[in-house]
């Protein structure tokens, strides 16, 4: 008899797991709370018929570059890889972008190009060992710690103040604007180490495999790993949401069946028999502060008034970053600012399966403080004016989930955080607890395998990997991801 793997949890950390297990040859069945599984690559029509929206992530730099995703068959997605990985408007009419060749927009940045080179060059050209250094636990010795070192350098010198005061590196708005956009992704106070090495890392994507998302939306990467898993014998449980792991049938521990968990971790201490040091440190986790999310069906194209930033899926808003470092330092202090950074994803413009002919979506979040019950659509719609007088006269229907909502939504999304805990650096390395195998817990055959274990967010699908190939290892039957999918 096979033994058995349950999976909680069926974003993709969670499929690649089960994915991971089935080709072990384990029975594995995924256990699902929503009635579409998914987790955060689900993509439903949420305004009008024929709209089709992601509801959490959507554009997924880390994929093309994705250990995981490379061994699993990147060609089983159409996958769009934009020219322009992202863009940043400012209000004179200006905008930065971020071009997937690093000349062009080092030429574009005009006399801040050399320092933006110098910033990005030398992980770009390196991508798949700052990929290794990043994608697993970082209580390890650096294979590759040239690369590592160059990474906590340019850490130090543009995610400090003391860094940036003595070693200045960008002298114009554009170019600091442009930098700060992506820092922001982390949703923390700034400046900070974290977000900076966060942000090095996306740009080093930007630059190279580009911030790709596929055709028809983020379910595609979903449809695909449950292909794969219904053809080697998984099944998916959807539907039944789990609040206390001991009323789950799982199987037996102790003749090697598995329960991996890609949900947040304190679901492990509704286990019996939980050692209280483990249940302590998981306690002192902490999550960050949150998301709210609007989604806009129009009538045509956004009109910004740069016409470059039509050209790029991916726009960061918020002006400055004097602008965008006070947005974020008030949601970090518990506040939503008046003027919030916006992250937006229009889709449409190289997709146009999204939208009916014509027209296009727009997906757009800003941050806020926890547990959050704030409707986004005013403050996002100020801002895209801002950049795109008239976008407010396309607007056909709207979609909005607040932070409170999203927890609903997904209970992984603790107080709407869709990072999966506070990006800190502390947290990097106690993600959830302090250990070189984080995904293995205490207790027998359970693991975590969720965006709470390192390398974090992002759809990467690699703590699905390192908790499964952890799992196997305990078992005495190792695996490499080359020897599953070849």
């Amino acid at each position: 008899m096979a033994r058995r793997a349950t999976i909680v949890g069926s974003g993709p950390n969670g499929l690649a797991a089960a994915v991971s297990l089935a080709r072990a040859g384990y029975e594995v069945r995924v256990v699902e709370a929503s009635d579409i599984p998914g987790g955060g690559v689900r993509t439903l029509a949420l305004t009008e018929p024929g709209f089709r929206h992601d509801v959490c992530s959507a554009v997924h730099p880390a994929a093309l570059s994705s250990p995981f995703f490379r061994a699993f068959g990147l060609d089983r997605i159409d996958w769009i890889v934009p020219d322009a990985s992202f863009a940043h408007p400012l209000d004179d009419g200006r905008a930065a972008i971020a071009w997937r060749d690093l000349d062009r927009t080092v030429e574009g940045l005009g006399p801040d190009g050399r320092a933006w080179r110098a910033a990005v060059r030398p992980l770009n050209r390196h991508l798949d060992e700052v990929a290794e250094f990043t994608g697993g636990q970082l209580l390890r010795v650096p294979r590759h710690p040239l690369v590592a070192t160059r990474l906590a350098a340019r850490m130090l010198q543009l995610g400090t103040r003391a860094g940036r005061s003595l070693f200045p590196s960008f002298t114009t708005d554009r170019a600091a604007a442009l930098f700060t956009g992506v820092v922001a992704h982390a949703n923390t106070a700034l400046p900070s180490l974290a977000a900076t090495a966060s942000a090095l890392y996306l740009l080093a994507h930007a630059h190279s495999t580009g911030w790709a998302y596929p055709r028809g939306g983020s379910d595609a990467i979903a449809a695909a790993l449950l292909a794969d898993l219904h053809a080697h014998g998984g099944t998916v449980d959807a539907g039944h949401r789990v609040r206390d792991l001991s009323m789950l049938d799982w199987g037996d521990p102790a003749g090697g069946d598995l329960l991996l968990l890609d949900t947040a971790p304190r679901l492990a201490l509704t286990l019996p028999d939980v050692p209280r040091r483990y249940a302590s440190a998981v306690r002192r986790y902490r999550y960050g502060a949150a998301a709210a999310k609007v989604d806009l069906a129009l009538s045509g194209p956004v009109p910004w008034t740069n016409p470059d930033v039509a050209a790029s899926p991916t726009v960061h808003l918020g002006g400055t970053q004097a602008e965008i470092e006070a947005s974020e330092n008030a949601v970090a202090s518990g506040r939503a600012s008046d003027r919030p950074y916006v992250l937006v994803v229009q889709p449409s413009v190289l997709d146009d399966t999204r939208a009916p002919k014509g027209a296009h979506t727009l997906w757009a979040y800003i941050h806020v403080p926890a547990g959050s019950t704030l409707d986004p659509t005013a403050p996002v719609l100020d801002q895209l004016e801002r950049f795109a007088p008239g976008v407010r006269d396309r607007v056909i229907a709207t979609h909005v989930m607040t932070a409170a909502a999203r927890e609903s939504f997904n209970p992984a999304d603790v107080g709407g955080d869709i990072l999966g805990g506070a990006f800190t650096m502390a947290q990097a390395f106690r993600r959830p607890v302090t250990s070189p195998t984080p995904w293995r817990t205490p207790m027998r055959g359970v693991y975590l395998a969720s965006a709470a274990t390192p390398p974090g967010p992002g759809v990467h699908g690699m703590p699905g990997w390192h908790a499964a190939h952890l799992a196997l290892r305990d078992a005495g039957t190792p695996a490499e991801l080359a020897d599953l999918f070849g």
